[in-house]
């Protein structure tokens, strides 16, 4: 399964910027890409491992609940 890198806007906005075999090479080109001045201020950029790039979508757009805190979390 591939590693996709994906640019996140607002509204689940996703725009694809290409797959990887291997997770070094995915993460490289997001750095690569965080680091990359005319980046848009409110875009994230995301390494997501999934069978195709529908699934990959489906993972990004998920909402989760939160995680529950204890006290001794802070």
């Amino acid at each position: 399964m591939p590693y996709f890198v994906y640019k996140v806007f607002a509204f689940h906005r996703l725009e694809c910027v290409g797959s990887h075999e291997a997770f070094p090479e995915a993460s490289k080109a997001a750095k690569a890409l965080r680091a990359d001045p005319a980046i848009p201020a409110d875009c994230r950029v995301r390494v997501i491992f999934a069978e195709d790039a529908f699934k990959a979508e489906l993972l990004l757009t998920e909402v989760r609940e939160p995680q529950p805190r204890t006290p001794e979390d802070d």
